[in-house]
């Protein structure tokens, strides 16, 4: 990928993104002045169960699609039917999801009573099982843009990179005619299927033009076993890093309830804190990091192109300019968020407490910037075996201070177990990044 059309890129998601986030962060004020705390702490424990089943259905495959579309692009003969591994990815995944949606559905009191501790969720558990066929068609489908960006693509198709910021612009206007319309909790997870059924017709709508335009036609499969092999060889070692990263974080997110009532706060208190903590202060912390987030997901084919060409200078160039750029966003968060982050706190969501959180965790912005993008550079290096060891010690780590701190210091202990996670997890990728670097010197 050229370095214009990189930044193109980058800034076209970061656009979309930036616009995005604003919308769904004021609904995301706008919810926290109608439901509280209690209900924002209800709606958060439900979705580490839609990261697990999209984990299962979606995370490795869509990696894959962008990986090998990359690959294919600049190799020396190109296919004409690259497309393939989108068509056969996606009915792969989407068999998958149905099946997973069905099991959510009908064991929802289950998940909720046994596994979450809390049966207030069961009816949420259930709406939300209904978009997670049509999360998955998204999802895909926003890997097969990144993938072809790799490339030259006709300006009339879709996948110039049009048809993903309107998803993502029609997310955040769902959300916020939703929000007016009713003011309970319930009602994030119906806006969810709303929102994705919608989308989804205008992904469709994308999907059938750009292959219009292209002249692709899904019966020209050639071998499509071949093809899946060719993606489940990737997506296997992928999937299985990301359940196990899930559900570690599912065990964590479990927990903390439970031992913030060891602290000494009430069953509705634990939540209430959990509910400011995860729907108040860490969104406005992760607000930056829409550019952080753009670059990574540019990045995965960016690099997977270079290391196919064999440009490891250039690879080490790019990493370079990456690097810095992640520590100096996050170092100015961190100055903004350290003085002006009680203010936030009291003037967006009137909480003294989330003021608190926000300030404190002004210190792990720099790490958690850079992870992002650092976690992209492996995964495109093909370490993605490497990630996961360094997500897991990250993981642990948290978990550690969930069991141990939490107890004694409240939520400051989690809040401490995430600043030295991000900072373990920064250390890692560094070493692992100037490991391969030194060992391919000339390339």
């Amino acid at each position: 990928m050229s370095k214009k059309l990189f930044i193109k890129g980058t800034l076209l998601l970061t656009f979309a993104g930036l616009l995005s986030r604003l919308m769904g962060f004021f609904y995301r004020i706008f919810l926290s002045h109608t439901i509280g705390a209690h209900g924002l702490g209800i709606f958060q424990l439900i979705l580490p169960l839609q990261i697990l089943i999209m984990s299962i259905c979606a995370s490795g495959i869509q990696t894959a699609i962008s990986r090998l579309t990359a690959a294919e692009k600049v190799s020396k003969n190109p296919s004409r039917h690259i497309s393939d591994y989108f068509v056969v990815g996606t009915v792969f995944s989407v068999v998958f999801s149905l099946v997973f949606s069905w099991f959510l559905y009908s064991y929802a009191d289950f998940w909720a009573v046994q596994i979450l501790k809390e049966s207030q969720t069961s009816g949420l558990i259930r709406i939300l099982s209904l978009s997670i066929p049509l999360s998955t068609l998204l999802y895909l489908y926003q890997q097969l843009l990144f993938g072809k960006k790799t490339g030259r693509i006709s300006r009339r198709s879709p996948a110039s990179g049009t048809a993903f910021p309107h998803r993502r612009m029609l997310y955040s206007l769902s959300d916020l005619c939703i929000a007016r319309a009713k003011h309970h909790s319930g009602n994030c997870n119906r806006r969810k299927s709303y929102r994705e059924i919608a989308s989804s017709f205008i992904s469709l709508f994308a999907v059938s033009m750009h292959f219009k335009v292209t002249h692709y036609n899904i019966r020209n499969i050639r071998r499509p076993l071949s093809v899946l092999r060719k993606l489940l060889h990737i997506s296997v070692p992928l999937t299985m890093n990301k359940i196990l990263l899930t559900l570690l974080g599912s065990i964590e997110v479990i927990l903390i309830p439970a031992r913030l009532q060891m602290s000494g706060l009430t069953p509705k208190d634990s939540l209430s804190v959990y509910g400011i903590f995860t729907g108040m202060a860490l969104p406005l912390i992760l607000f930056p990091a829409t550019l952080t987030n753009s670059a990574a997901a540019m990045l995965i084919p960016s690099i997977t192109q270079l290391q196919t060409l064999g440009y490891q200078k250039r690879i080490q160039y790019v990493i370079g300019k990456i690097f810095r750029y992640c520590l100096l966003l996050g170092g100015s968060c961190l100055v903004f968020f350290l003085f002006l982050g009680e203010f936030l706190g009291n003037f967006l969501f009137h909480s003294q407490t989330a003021g608190i959180y926000i300030h404190t965790m002004s210190y792990i912005c720099p790490f958690l910037y850079l992870n992002t993008t650092l976690t992209s550079v492996l995964n495109g290096l093909g370490k993605s075996g490497i990630c996961l060891l360094h997500s897991v010690i990250s993981v642990c780590i948290r978990i550690s201070f969930v069991l141990f701190a939490i107890p004694v210091l409240g939520i400051r202990g989690y809040l401490y177990g995430i600043l030295c996670s991000e900072l373990a997890l920064s250390i890692l990728h560094s070493l692992q990044i100037l490991q391969n670097n030194y060992s391919n010197p000339r390339k």
